[in-house]
Protein backbone atom coordinates (compact mmCIF):
# COMPACT_ATOMS: atom_id res chain seq x y z
CA UNK A 1 0.00 0.00 0.00
CA UNK A 2 2.71 2.49 1.01
CA UNK A 3 4.34 1.88 -2.83
CA UNK A 4 0.99 4.19 -3.95
CA UNK A 5 2.73 7.23 -1.71
CA UNK A 6 5.74 9.64 -2.38
CA UNK A 7 8.80 9.01 -1.13
CA UNK A 8 11.68 11.45 -0.43
CA UNK A 9 15.06 11.08 0.42
CA UNK A 10 14.42 12.95 4.01
CA UNK A 11 12.19 12.52 6.57
CA UNK A 12 11.12 16.02 7.05
CA UNK A 13 10.18 16.17 3.38
CA UNK A 14 7.83 13.36 3.23
CA UNK A 15 4.56 14.34 2.05
CA UNK A 16 1.17 12.67 2.85
CA UNK A 17 2.65 11.64 5.96
CA UNK A 18 -0.72 11.54 8.07
CA UNK A 19 -2.75 10.13 5.54
CA UNK A 20 0.47 7.14 4.75
CA UNK A 21 0.29 6.32 8.38
CA UNK A 22 -3.93 5.74 8.48
CA UNK A 23 -3.61 3.87 5.54
CA UNK A 24 -1.26 1.72 7.44
CA UNK A 25 -2.58 1.18 10.24
CA UNK A 26 -6.24 0.68 8.61
CA UNK A 27 -4.52 -2.39 6.93
CA UNK A 28 -3.11 -3.63 9.87
CA UNK A 29 -6.16 -3.26 12.15
CA UNK A 30 -8.02 -5.35 9.28
CA UNK A 31 -5.86 -8.25 8.93
CA UNK A 32 -4.71 -8.36 13.19
CA UNK A 33 -9.37 -8.45 12.92
CA UNK A 34 -9.46 -10.95 10.20
CA UNK A 35 -7.22 -13.15 12.01
CA UNK A 36 -9.61 -12.64 15.63
CA UNK A 37 -12.39 -13.32 13.39
CA UNK A 38 -11.12 -16.42 11.94
CA UNK A 39 -9.82 -17.75 15.26
CA UNK A 40 -13.21 -17.13 16.59
CA UNK A 41 -15.09 -18.12 13.81
CA UNK A 42 -13.32 -21.16 13.30
CA UNK A 43 -13.15 -21.86 16.93
CA UNK A 44 -17.32 -21.73 16.80
CA UNK A 45 -17.42 -23.76 13.40
CA UNK A 46 -14.87 -26.36 13.36
CA UNK A 47 -13.80 -27.16 17.33
CA UNK A 48 -17.14 -27.14 18.77
CA UNK A 49 -18.68 -29.37 16.71
CA UNK A 50 -15.98 -32.14 17.34
CA UNK A 51 -15.86 -31.68 21.41
CA UNK A 52 -19.33 -31.51 21.89
CA UNK A 53 -21.67 -34.16 20.64
CA UNK A 54 -25.04 -32.75 21.29
CA UNK A 55 -23.51 -29.97 18.38
CA UNK A 56 -25.20 -30.61 15.18
CA UNK A 57 -22.80 -31.02 12.38
CA UNK A 58 -22.69 -28.47 9.49
CA UNK A 59 -22.27 -28.61 5.85
CA UNK A 60 -19.21 -27.46 3.83
CA UNK A 61 -20.94 -24.55 2.82
CA UNK A 62 -22.18 -23.42 5.92
CA UNK A 63 -19.37 -23.84 7.18
CA UNK A 64 -17.45 -22.01 4.54
CA UNK A 65 -20.09 -19.02 4.92
CA UNK A 66 -19.84 -19.09 9.06
CA UNK A 67 -16.13 -19.21 8.87
CA UNK A 68 -16.35 -15.86 6.20
CA UNK A 69 -18.66 -14.06 7.53
CA UNK A 70 -16.39 -14.39 11.05
CA UNK A 71 -13.48 -13.23 8.90
CA UNK A 72 -15.37 -10.45 7.83
CA UNK A 73 -16.61 -9.32 11.08
CA UNK A 74 -13.69 -9.69 12.79
CA UNK A 75 -11.75 -7.48 10.24
CA UNK A 76 -14.12 -4.55 10.34
CA UNK A 77 -14.32 -4.52 14.60
CA UNK A 78 -10.28 -4.49 13.91
CA UNK A 79 -9.86 -1.32 11.69
CA UNK A 80 -12.90 -0.03 13.92
CA UNK A 81 -11.01 -0.37 16.70
CA UNK A 82 -7.63 1.00 15.20
CA UNK A 83 -9.47 4.03 13.54
CA UNK A 84 -10.07 4.67 17.71
CA UNK A 85 -6.87 3.94 18.54
CA UNK A 86 -4.86 5.86 16.20
CA UNK A 87 -5.75 9.26 17.40
CA UNK A 88 -5.35 8.60 20.84
CA UNK A 89 -1.80 7.67 20.12
CA UNK A 90 -0.95 10.19 17.94
CA UNK A 91 -2.86 13.04 19.49
CA UNK A 92 -0.05 14.89 20.50
CA UNK A 93 2.54 14.31 18.04
CA UNK A 94 4.17 17.14 15.77
CA UNK A 95 4.08 16.94 12.61
CA UNK A 96 7.44 16.04 12.27
CA UNK A 97 6.95 12.85 14.19
CA UNK A 98 4.12 12.14 11.61
CA UNK A 99 6.29 12.25 8.82
CA UNK A 100 9.17 10.23 10.31
CA UNK A 101 6.24 7.21 10.93
CA UNK A 102 5.61 7.49 7.45
CA UNK A 103 8.89 7.82 5.70
CA UNK A 104 10.36 4.75 7.69
CA UNK A 105 7.35 2.84 6.59
CA UNK A 106 8.27 4.05 3.37
CA UNK A 107 11.80 3.63 3.71
CA UNK A 108 11.28 -0.42 5.11
CA UNK A 109 11.59 -2.73 2.13
CA UNK A 110 9.92 -5.35 3.85
CA UNK A 111 7.25 -3.68 5.19
CA UNK A 112 7.06 -3.01 0.99
CA UNK A 113 7.01 -6.14 0.24
CA UNK A 114 4.81 -7.46 2.81
CA UNK A 115 2.51 -4.55 1.53
CA UNK A 116 2.20 -5.75 -1.96
CA UNK A 117 1.59 -9.49 -1.13
CA UNK A 118 -1.32 -8.60 1.57
CA UNK A 119 -2.79 -6.15 -1.15
CA UNK A 120 -2.57 -8.56 -3.83
CA UNK A 121 -4.27 -11.15 -1.51
CA UNK A 122 -6.84 -8.98 -0.67
CA UNK A 123 -8.47 -7.84 -3.90
CA UNK A 124 -8.19 -11.93 -4.81
CA UNK A 125 -9.99 -13.04 -1.67
CA UNK A 126 -12.55 -10.19 -2.54
CA UNK A 127 -13.09 -10.88 -6.54
CA UNK A 128 -13.05 -14.76 -5.41
CA UNK A 129 -15.79 -14.80 -2.52
CA UNK A 130 -17.51 -12.37 -4.41
CA UNK A 131 -17.98 -14.27 -7.63
CA UNK A 132 -19.09 -17.36 -5.37
CA UNK A 133 -21.46 -15.37 -3.64
CA UNK A 134 -23.12 -14.20 -6.36
CA UNK A 135 -26.98 -15.00 -5.76
CA UNK A 136 -27.49 -11.94 -3.13
CA UNK A 137 -28.21 -13.64 -0.19
CA UNK A 138 -28.32 -11.45 2.78
CA UNK A 139 -25.24 -10.84 4.76
CA UNK A 140 -23.33 -11.45 1.35
CA UNK A 141 -21.29 -8.23 2.10
CA UNK A 142 -20.16 -9.83 5.44
CA UNK A 143 -18.82 -13.10 3.58
CA UNK A 144 -17.03 -10.66 0.43
CA UNK A 145 -15.09 -8.37 3.41
CA UNK A 146 -14.35 -11.57 5.20
CA UNK A 147 -12.79 -13.46 1.87
CA UNK A 148 -10.85 -10.10 1.75
CA UNK A 149 -9.11 -10.28 4.93
CA UNK A 150 -8.74 -14.16 4.58
CA UNK A 151 -7.08 -13.49 1.21
CA UNK A 152 -4.98 -10.82 3.05
CA UNK A 153 -3.78 -13.61 5.42
CA UNK A 154 -3.11 -15.62 2.55
CA UNK A 155 -1.02 -12.61 0.67
CA UNK A 156 0.94 -12.52 3.97
CA UNK A 157 1.52 -16.31 4.55
CA UNK A 158 2.63 -16.30 0.68
CA UNK A 159 4.80 -13.55 1.61
CA UNK A 160 6.64 -15.22 4.52
CA UNK A 161 6.91 -18.21 2.34
CA UNK A 162 8.61 -16.47 -0.41
CA UNK A 163 10.80 -14.18 1.77
CA UNK A 164 12.41 -16.99 4.31
CA UNK A 165 11.40 -20.36 3.11
CA UNK A 166 12.18 -20.49 -0.79
CA UNK A 167 14.61 -16.90 -0.38
CA UNK A 168 15.77 -17.99 3.18
CA UNK A 169 15.37 -13.85 4.21
CA UNK A 170 18.07 -12.58 1.77
CA UNK A 171 17.72 -9.85 -0.33
CA UNK A 172 19.72 -8.52 -3.26
CA UNK A 173 22.45 -6.08 -2.74
CA UNK A 174 22.14 -2.75 -4.51
CA UNK A 175 25.41 -1.32 -5.58
CA UNK A 176 25.26 2.27 -5.79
Amino acid sequence: MSRFFPHTPYAEDQPLSRTLLTTHVLHRGFQVGTTLGLLAGGTRTLILPLVRSSHPRLSTALVRALVERSAGVGALAGTAAVMVMLPMKMWDQTEIQWQDRAWRLRENEGQMEVDDWSLTGTAAGALLVGWKTMRGEAGRWKRIVGGAGMGNMTGVLGYLTWRYAIRGGKREETVI
